[in-house]
């Protein structure tokens, strides 16, 4: 059916509300994210709370695990509650946990806040993809999900300036309150967010989501078909059928190695940097440097891998992340620094994305967004494995060694998903592996 151009431009209005409300929910997310990483080098600086090395580490894996559990979570509550109500309950969850890490006493408490503050990034993410995308325009689903991922590096580069200009007058506390800031757009998302469509049809509000996509001439989706359990479960288990165990495996490690090296070096960045003898200024320069090159990157990836192909720019990528990062480990002249700062922001960002991608286009139609879920599920174990690993190298008096170790992930991450994609080159295409122009929905979903 042909739509008016009123009705076009009403429905464009919309997916610019939808997308700005939900690019603002992840900005925040993001700053909540990094801010850890910004403030840490004053907090050990001042030994706040008593935190030694290792134990920043860890309080740094407190928060990666907490968004395992938002992100496993987040597709069922969603389901129950919807998406919307979802997204405001995570907005609101971790801005009031930054608020207890804000008034912790003891590295205890602080904890607990920065776990359930990642269970609430967790939750977000995800749940804001599926926003954008039951309203993004009519073909241009994968440029707005492209562009919503924008925000959370944008985040990090805000973090690095609350750093820069709250932290160093103010104390480290005063970065934290920042982060309860979030807890005043929770009424604007409640006011003006609209509900999923694809929760409204697949909960039988048929006639409410008909008049909704009807009055903005948004894409009206399908209703669902019903599945039982024990067919998600078969999902499953097709991911380990003949010769697919050792695909999925490769994928499953691959994606570890990727979240490994994006959240350690996320985490500890601006104090590994310090600890190759840069000043503090310089040292959080670094994150807005290297979320720049992860903005720029995130736009880069995509046209590449459709020319060359997800699976080779994701290997390729990871090599050239892996020796930006051990290069960091060598004191360079400042402006070559921030350079290599730079280029290893825009290939680590988006070299776990092309991991979702490759997996996505290999995946059948059917079993699609369980491979994928499921590689971005594992690769979460390396999310929180990383910042106690740099957290266990810096309590040891191995600073030096923490470059060279996220490098190696790298380097295995490119291992891993080569293999992948030799072993598929050299097979017979995947049994129903689709249109492959949809592969293009699911890069974001991951990270």
């Amino acid at each position: 059916m042909s739509s008016s151009p009123a009705l076009s431009a009403r429905g464009s209005r919309l997916a610019l509300l939808v997308v700005g409300l939900c690019w603002l929910a992840v900005l925040f997310d993001g700053l909540d994210m990094f801010i850890y990483g910004s403030v840490l080098p004053h907090m050990l600086q001042e030994k706040a709370l008593g935190i030694t090395s290792g134990q920043a580490g860890d309080l740094g894996s407190y928060a990666t695990f907490g968004m395992l559990v938002g992100a496993l979570a987040a597709g069922t509550v969603a389901d129950r509650i919807g998406r919307k109500k979802l997204m405001v309950s995570c907005v609101a969850l971790f801005s009031l946990a930054s608020g207890l890490c804000a008034i912790a006493g003891s590295v205890g408490v602080f904890g607990l806040g920065r776990t359930l503050a990642g269970v609430g990034l967790g939750g977000l993410l995800p749940t804001a993809i599926s926003m954008v995308s039951d309203y993004a325009p009519r073909g241009r689903a994968a440029i707005t999900i492209g562009l919503l991922m924008t925000a959370h590096h944008a985040g990090g580069i805000l973090s690095a300036y609350v750093a820069l200009w709250i932290v160093e007058p103010l104390g480290w506390r005063s970065a934290f309150w920042v982060c309860v800031v979030p807890l005043l757009f929770v009424p604007v998302l409640l006011k003006f967010l609209p509900e999923s469509l694809s929760f409204l049809v697949a909960h039988g509000r048929t006639e409410e989501a008909r008049t909704l996509a009807g009055r903005y001439d948004a894409e009206l989706p399908a209703a669902p078909a019903d599945r039982p359990a024990t067919a998600r479960w078969e999902n499953l288990a097709n991911l380990f059928r003949g010769g697919e165990w050792i695909q999925t495996l490769l994928y499953w490690l691959a994606s570890f190695g990727g979240l490994l090296l994006v959240y350690g070096v996320a985490t500890w960045l601006p104090t590994l940097m310090r600890g190759e003898g840069y000043e503090l200024g310089s040292a959080l320069t670094f994150v807005v440097l290297f979320n720049l090159g992860g903005i720029v990157g995130m736009l880069v990836a995509g046209r590449a891998s459709d020319r060359f192909g997800a699976p080779r720019i994701s290997a390729i990528w990871f090599a050239l992340t892996a020796c930006g990062v051990f290069l960091l480990s060598v004191h360079m002249p400042l402006a070559l620094t921030f350079a290599v700062v730079f280029l290893t922001g825009v290939f680590l960002n988006s070299a776990q994305t092309m991991i979702y991608a490759t997996v996505s286009i290999g995946s059948a139609p059917a079993n699609r967004a369980t491979a994928v879920g499921w590689t971005s599920g594992m690769g979460r174990f390396g999310a929180v494995f990383g910042p106690w690993l740099g957290g266990q190298l810096l309590a040891a008096d191995q600073g030096d060694w923490g470059f060279t170790a996220f490098a190696t992930a790298g380097f295995s991450s490119m291992v891993f998903i080569g293999i992948a994609a030799l072993r598929t080159a050299t097979a017979a295409p995947r049994k129903g592996a689709g249109n492959r122009a949809t592969s293009h929905h699911a890069p974001a979903a991951g990270q």
